[in-house]
């Protein structure tokens, strides 16, 4: 499973970030980032939910 962020759609809110720090954080412009190109093992509902839960939509899960 791969997590992927529309970086110009983000708004960086941090929601993925506290629902899955594992795979999410923001970076010194404010906006989310991936921090791993292959979700952890562990961490594939917690990452869904980013997703599901992003305001803007700027998440992708593959």
């Amino acid at each position: 499973m791969k997590a992927i962020i529309d970086r110009e759609t983000c708004i960086g809110c941090g929601i993925c970030v506290e629902t899955c720090p594992e795979v999410f954080e923001l970076d010194n412009e404010g906006k989310a980032r991936v921090k791993t190109e292959v979700v952890p093992p562990g961490n594939e509902e917690s990452c869904g939910e980013a997703a599901v839960d992003c305001p803007v939509a700027a998440i992708t899960v593959e």
